[in-house]
């Protein structure tokens, strides 16, 4: 939190007792007068120009706490310069609206408790990297389709795309979506076409790019839509379960090499979530988690902590941290209790195939979703991105080895 928002927060907290004293309290005296001046539920005074000069002085009091304090949040600033996102659904928030594919969530019920509706969020309501937005005190990234022909925004873009993954096939059943690589191309392109016009020197480009954060979900879909659809895609009888995870980490670690070179310094990727436990696989297997999918997924999971460290070590003044989203969400599922969910094994909304996809056009969802920790047989509610968000912003043991808050401060 910046100085100016303490210092907003500090006044709102010490001046509110008196403004309630002052505007609520039905019996107001004061020492220099004497007896009760007036009486708020009668309108009697005992003397009215006396009382007239204490309501003066009431008036201006809060007229003065209601400019300072909002004068001190209008001036407060973002934390750190922009947030970069990127990314597949659990990030996307309307990339894929204007891409050829029928991965997209511009319909209801998607973006039921959302200030704009269906955006394209894969989700009721807010996205984590909305929430991580709203800690830094910036404006939700804008989705970087929308608007390549508008001027460009210095608090971050968009580039995620819901489908794809690290591998440039996966997602392709579904028509056209934007891998991880395209991602980074595009965000080069607006880094060579929009954002030197905005500096006046590489070394300021430069340092506003070391500032920002970055933030990366990536790799379930080369598992759900990939490895694990033998009917679609050879790799799992080419690749076992051990070489697969090398190969995407592999991919992986040149992209965020690659990102590096263009400026990144600041980049948290969140590990894939524990996938046997989603809908999607559950609803296959009697609603239990699918054990044999967590195990396949944590291979990954284990190698993408050990990358991250080494490309820390290897890469001067970087910082690559790893959100621990595998083992939040499958205590999130298996003790609901814990954070006030009630079902944690059904999606919220009516989803194809007997709930294990994406939600039914236009249907009514279930009328509790901050209840429910699924919104679809893929996604979760907003409620569990919030938590998430939390914990990444403020605990380094959930964001290791540093929290996004102590992140701001190298």
């Amino acid at each position: 939190m910046n100085n100016n928002l303490i210092l907003s927060n500090i006044f709102l907290f010490t001046l509110l007792p008196t403004i309630k004293l002052l505007l609520f309290n039905r019996k107001i005296t004061d020492s220099s007068y004497g007896n009760n001046l007036f009486t708020y539920n009668k309108r009697s005074f005992s003397n009215p120009l006396k009382a007239e000069s204490l309501l003066r002085r009431k008036t201006q009091l809060l007229f003065l706490f209601i400019f300072l304090h909002f004068f001190l949040l209008i001036h407060s600033k973002p934390l750190v310069p922009a947030l970069y996102v990127f990314g597949d659904s659990v990030f996307d928030t309307g990339n894929n609206n204007l891409l050829p594919t029928i991965a997209k969530a511009n319909y209801p019920p998607y973006g039921q408790n959302f200030v704009e509706h269906f955006t394209g969020r894969f989700t009721n309501g807010r996205t984590l990297s909305d929430f991580i937005a709203e800690f830094l005190e910036l404006p939700y990234p804008r989705t970087f389709l929308n608007i390549q022909d508008e001027p460009i925004t210095l608090s971050g873009l968009n580039y995620a795309s819901a489908a794809c993954g690290i591998l440039p096939e996966t997602g392709s059943q579904f028509g056209k979506c934007l891998n991880l690589g395209e991602q980074i191309g595009l965000f080069q392109w607006t880094i060579e076409t929009k954002l030197t016009t905005h500096f006046q020197s590489s070394k300021e480009l430069s340092n506003y790019l070391a500032k920002s954060i970055f933030v990366s979900t990536i790799g379930s879909n080369d598992y759900i839509q990939n490895y694990l659809q033998p009917t679609l895609f050879n790799t799992s009888q080419t690749y076992d379960t051990q070489t697969f995870a090398q190969l995407l980490i592999d991919a992986l670690s040149k992209h965020f090499e690659r990102l590096y070179k263009l400026g990144a310094r600041k980049v948290i990727m969140l590990e894939i979530a524990p996938l046997g436990c989603i809908p999607h696989y559950t609803r296959k297997y009697e609603g239990k988690c699918h054990e044999e999918t967590n195990q396949i997924v944590s291979i990954f999971n284990d190698k993408l902590h050990a990358m991250l460290k080494n490309l820390t070590s290897t890469l001067h003044g970087s910082m690559f941290v790893l959100a621990r989203i595998n083992s939040l969400g499958h205590d999130f599922i298996t003790n609901p209790s814990k954070y006030g969910f009630g079902d944690t094994s059904n999606p919220c909304c009516t989803s194809w195939g007997n709930g294990t996809t994406t939600c039914i056009p236009w249907l009514v969802p279930c009328p509790s979703p901050d209840q429910h920790f699924f919104w679809d047989g893929y996604h979760n509610t907003e409620t569990g991105n919030a938590v998430a968000a939390s914990l990444c912003f403020n605990v380094s043991e959930f964001c290791t080895p540093l929290s996004i808050r102590d992140l701001m401060q190298i």
